[in-house]
């Protein structure tokens, strides 16, 4: 029987994802003794197919998922990959007018989700109901890739990224040879989201592979996570920044069971990093990545702080005109839109970075318009069209000055912070949303006309007459 080449590679990866662990050994742990063990998975994912493949998703299909991290959200997307689906992930936490230009830019012919929008979720959910749409107008996949992830780009349109069943595939290995993995029986704490490469890849995928044991947290609060990892006794803690800052928060907290802590999506600030290791006794590690390639560099240990790590086995780095670039085979980018980041089989990850003798790898800040919130990138030129859009915008310029700051040219009486809050509100996730607006009659421009970007400089034109 011929193979199709648009599922090619995605039976062999899920078979192993699914088949490696016998039945009784736990994967998932929540609160209330809602465990979910491989044996249930795989018949959760059975379940899941015979309702997929009888509204009509097969080989080929293209599929947007967006559910919030849960046992769902795995089923479902194992159950996808099983038939064949190429799937379109989407932060649970994107607003509809977000994912309407995810829907255009890739034209899926399904998607699933939840069926209301959901917020900022503190506490977990094992369980959601679903809802399955035809779309009209939905293309069939066109290349063999099985995930579809986006990532922010220069211009304010999203980068569409596709990872084949081989880079997922090889993407797990080389965490099952980074030291401090997790392995077979032991705990990890997943605080990372599952909607974005680390906490899918690094936390689901290489757990389900290797037998370690997934746990959630019952509430993304301080208390809750210290919670959670004592009742299980976990032996290592997956975040980002945002968490252990939540956990060095605690001033007399309990001994934690593990002594692993690895941070992701964003760089650590050596502030935190210390206050966490005072608190608890052992160091944060780093995992440093991209959508586009997965991850580049670990540390689990922290001990090479400030660098993120070395290469992780089989990523091949180097740095030019003060860049970090990794080879890639071929281009990540499924459009036109980020293509310039690919050139001569390596992918520029726009990292200033240098790199020592022994190989460890140092970030020092970003070369475009790209920052990190929450261990989660946001395009500040992507907000600046969003508030630009405003009817009575006339231009915008946003900053990353600690938090997102946005300036707007408006005239200040026939608009209000309050007016440009819900406007973005509307229309972007809220991990994006500016914490501070300020509303003046001209942006400063340079000689040659164009924005000045400047904190200092826009703090200046703001006292010079803004509201």
């Amino acid at each position: 029987m011929a193979t199709n080449p648009l599922t090619e590679g995605v039976d062999d990866f899920v078979d192993d994802l699914l088949g490696g662990q016998p039945d009784t050994r736990p994967y998932l742990l929540g609160e209330r003794n809602q465990n979910l063990t491989h044996g249930d998975l795989r018949e959760a994912v059975g379940a899941e197919v015979s309702l997929f493949a009888g509204a009509g998703i097969g080989p080929g299909s293209t599929v947007a998922l967006q559910v919030p991290p849960s046992y769902t959200q795995i089923e479902v997307l194992l159950a996808l990959w099983t038939l064949g689906a190429q799937v379109m992930l989407i932060d649970y936490r994107f607003k509809s007018a977000e994912v309407k230009v995810l829907h255009q830019l890739c034209r899926p012919q399904h998607a699933v989700h939840t069926g209301t929008a959901a917020k900022s979720l503190l506490a977990f959910r094992s369980r959601y109901e679903l809802v399955t749409q035809r779309l009209a107008g939905g293309l069939p996949a066109s290349t063999e890739h099985r995930l579809v992830q986006f990532s922010s780009g220069s211009t304010g349109v999203p980068k569409v990224i596709g990872r084949t069943a081989r880079s997922l595939a090889e993407e797990i290995t080389r965490f099952t040879k980074v030291d401090g993995m997790p392995g077979a029986g032991e705990r990890v704490l997943l605080l990372s989201s599952t909607a974005h490469s680390f906490g899918l890849i690094a936390g689901l995928l290489h757990s389900l592979a290797v037998g370690a044991e997934v746990v959630f947290a019952p509430m993304m609060t301080a208390s809750g996570i210290v919670e959670a990892a004592v009742n299980h006794r976990v032996d290592a803690i997956f975040g980002v920044p945002f968490h252990y800052e939540l956990l060095g928060s605690i001033t007399r907290p309990p001994r934690l069971p593990g002594d692993r802590a690895v941070s992701g999506g964003e760089l650590m600030p050596p502030e935190a990093a210390d206050r966490f290791a005072e608190r608890y006794g052992f160091r944060v590690g780093e995992s440093y990545g991209t959508t586009e390639t997965g991850v580049i560099a670990m540390d689990v240990s922290g001990a090479l702080r400030p660098a993120v790590g070395r290469a992780a086995p089989g990523v091949d780095v180097r740095v030019r005109d003060g860049e970090l670039e990794v080879r890639l085979e071929r281009t990540p980018y499924l459009t036109a839109n980020g293509q310039d980041g690919y050139r001569d089989g390596w992918f520029r990850t726009r990292d200033r970075t240098t790199v020592d003798g022994t190989g460890s790898i140092r970030l020092l800040g970003r070369s475009d318009s790209l920052v990190v919130v929450g261990g989660l990138k946001v395009d500040l030129t992507e907000v600046e069209a969003v508030l630009a859009a405003h009817p009575l915008v006339r231009e915008a310029a946003l900053v990353h000055d600690e938090v997102i700051k946005a300036y707007v040219s408006a005239d200040a009486e026939d608009l209000t912070v309050a007016d440009l809050t819900a406007w973005c509100q509307d229309r972007l996730a809220d991990y994006k949303l500016p914490k501070l607006f300020r509303i003046v009659a001209a942006l400063p421009r340079t000689p040659n006309g164009k924005l000045v970007r400047d904190p200092s400089a826009l703090r200046t034109a703001t006292l010079a007459g803004a509201s």
